[in-house]
């Protein structure tokens, strides 16, 4: 059996962005019953929100499309980039910092921006942060990873299928 595909999302504290792409990539994987070929994790740039759990709002707007958030906010850590085999930052300024933090050409191969899997075209390369506006921000912030995190999906499962044309 092969091993499982090692991805970790990553926003700037994990209580929003990072722990709804986590949950929404779970969610669809396990939709499409192929949850046992991924470890899933997410994580913060930054430790301001260390040991706490994902944002109420979001988790709100999540719950009323039947997906729950769950997970305790960490901060990436160095060792992240071994551990993992896809760096999945939401946004340009958390690119930037983990390119920093990368310590090798591999490490650096591994770091894909969330919208590369955007299906919606010219969409923009940063999912917004929606942390201090109001509730429409997080809805706009849920359409885009959970069709973001779906293309993810996708394209991982036809690299896997050996469908890359």
């Amino acid at each position: 059996m092969l091993d499982k595909v090692r991805i970790c999302f990553v926003c700037l504290g994990n209580i929003v962005r990072s722990p709804l792409a986590e949950n929404l990539f779970r969610y669809h994987a396990e939709e499409r019953r192929v949850s046992h070929k991924y470890q899933i994790d997410s994580a913060g740039t930054s430790n301001w929100h260390i040991g706490e759990p994902p944002d109420p709002r979001m988790s709100r707007v999540a719950a009323k499309r039947d997906v729950n958030i769950d997970g305790t906010a960490r901060q990436f850590k160095i060792s992240d980039f071994i551990r993992f085999d896809l760096i999945i930052p939401m946004d340009n300024n958390n690119y930037d910092t983990l390119m920093a933090l990368a310590q090798t050409p591999e490490a650096r191969n591994k770091i894909h921006l969330l919208r590369e899997f955007d299906p919606i075209p010219d969409s923009g390369s940063s999912v917004p942060d929606p942390y201090y506006g109001g509730i429409l921000g997080f809805e706009e912030v849920f359409d885009i990873i959970d069709r973001s995190t779906l293309g993810l999906l996708e394209s991982l499962e036809t690299r896997m299928n050996g469908d890359d044309n």
